[in-house]
């Protein structure tokens, strides 16, 4: 059996298993045997393995990044390419946040909610933009891999490469052994692959007994909405743009992307999906690694399509539920808070939570009404991390075709092989 038909079965049982449990305990608390499993079990090897998934993240792309900046030698390069993902980024976030209210506003979801009973959420206060823009660059590289502050990781990643490059015979030596531990890690994270199948059975079960189904009831009609546009801009509005600007075939490009966004359903996390999705984007879609090295963590970090629909339908929800009219002007605000919040909440823990905030203040709306939602986001989230994976996946394979750096023979070789069995 393949991995990633490995890896579905792992998700369908740990769907099955939670809510098999989660019935069992009939609504009360769970009993002591079934508390004894989610806790001791399914948590403990949940949580090892989004731990061991995360301690990947920091070298890889440090070292995968410094090695792809060495490749790519030139600044200008290294700056047109910076350019192109970054406004790539920002059209395929402008266009989520459009879809969201565009869709929210036909189907209404929030007409007839009872706000009388709102969960209690404290807006945790955003970073001024100001802040953001001068924590991009770091005082302290060691701190800044500690603390997992990607986007100062990055910085300081393009600027040893860089240098590297202009080192002379010091930079060819520093640079080999850059590429060795590149390959080292690589095979850990192959390592890890072959663990995924019982990672996410776990997650998957923790989840579902927790939660089961029963918070969709409640919300069934933000659900479905929310699910609907998740799935359109996945598919449709990726493969449109993707087909367009490529004249390649999109389906090709998501059958290979699938082990990252398996990982990513099960994981909830694009940072923790992130080292996944550079093998995937190198080995299976055929993504130079000087490109997959700089876009894909960029994408983690401030690319967030899904969370931009849900912000947009979660708006346009509130303002529903508390029976408030939004202007065309309050709409734009919207597309426009939520398109900029992509990067200046970036590398802040609760980065969805905090955006929305953000968005709701921006046009006047309740910040409490966030309490309606934060019993089904947790299952929406799967969704919504799905959605940014997929999103950082077709523009580095967009960036890579304009740069003539995606190898084609590997991008169209759909075969049944599993790439992950060497």
């Amino acid at each position: 059996m393949k991995l990633s038909s490995k890896i579905i079965l792992g998700m369908v049982l740990g769907i099955l298993v939670g809510l098999i449990l989660h019935a069992s305990n009939d609504g009360s608390d769970q009993g002591p045997a079934s508390a004894w499993l989610v806790e001791y079990v399914f948590d403990v090897i949940g949580r090892i393995f989004i731990a061991s998934l995360k301690l990947l993240v920091v070298p890889l792309v440090f070292v995968s990044l410094v090695c792809g900046s060495a490749a790519m030698g030139e600044n200008v390069k290294m700056g047109r390419i910076a350019l192109k993902t970054l406004s790539l980024y920002l059209f395929t976030t402008g266009i989520a946040i459009t879809l969201a209210l565009v869709f929210a506003n036909i189907v209404n979801p929030g007409v007839g909610i009872d706000t009388g009973a709102v969960a209690s959420f404290n807006a945790p206060t955003p970073p001024s933009f100001k802040e953001v823009l001068i924590g991009i660059f770091p005082t302290n590289p060691i701190k800044a891999m500690s603390d997992g502050n990607m986007l100062q990781i990055i910085v300081f990643s393009v600027l040893v490469g860089i240098a590297i490059t202009q080192a002379g015979n010091a930079g060819k030596s520093l640079l080999a052994v850059f590429e060795d531990f590149n390959a080292v890690i690589m095979r850990m994270v192959t390592i890890l692959m072959h663990l995924a199948p019982y990672g996410v059975f776990c997650l998957l079960a923790k989840l579902f007994t927790e939660q089961g189904f029963s918070a969709i009831r409640n919300l069934a009609l933000y659900f479905m909405t929310m699910s609907f546009v998740l799935i359109f801009h996945g598919t449709v509005v990726y493969s449109t743009i993707f087909a367009f600007m490529t004249r390649l075939n999109p389906l090709t490009l998501l059958k290979n992307m699938r082990p990252a966004m398996l990982f990513a359903f099960s994981t909830s996390s694009s940072n923790a999906t992130m080292p996944i999705t550079m093998n995937v984007m190198e080995t299976r879609v055929g993504v130079h690694k000087s490109i997959a090295s700089f876009t894909v963590p960029l994408g983690a970090t401030i690319n967030m399509d899904g969370t931009a629909i849900m912000q947009g339908i979660a708006t346009v929800f509130i303002a529903q539920a508390y029976g408030l009219d939004l202007s065309m002007a309050d709409y734009l605000a919207v597309i426009a808070t939520a398109t900029l919040a992509s990067i200046g909440t970036a590398g802040v823990p609760g980065v969805g939570l905090i955006m929305l905030s953000m968005v709701l203040q921006q046009v006047g709306l309740p910040v409490e009404g966030i309490g309606l939602i934060i019993g089904v986001d947790r299952l929406l989230d799967m969704m919504r991390t799905v959605v940014n994976v997929t999103g950082d996946g077709m523009v580095t394979t967009v960036v890579a075709r304009s740069e003539g750096l995606l190898d084609e023979a590997v991008f169209n070789e759909v075969s049944d092989r599993d790439q992950y069995n060497t």
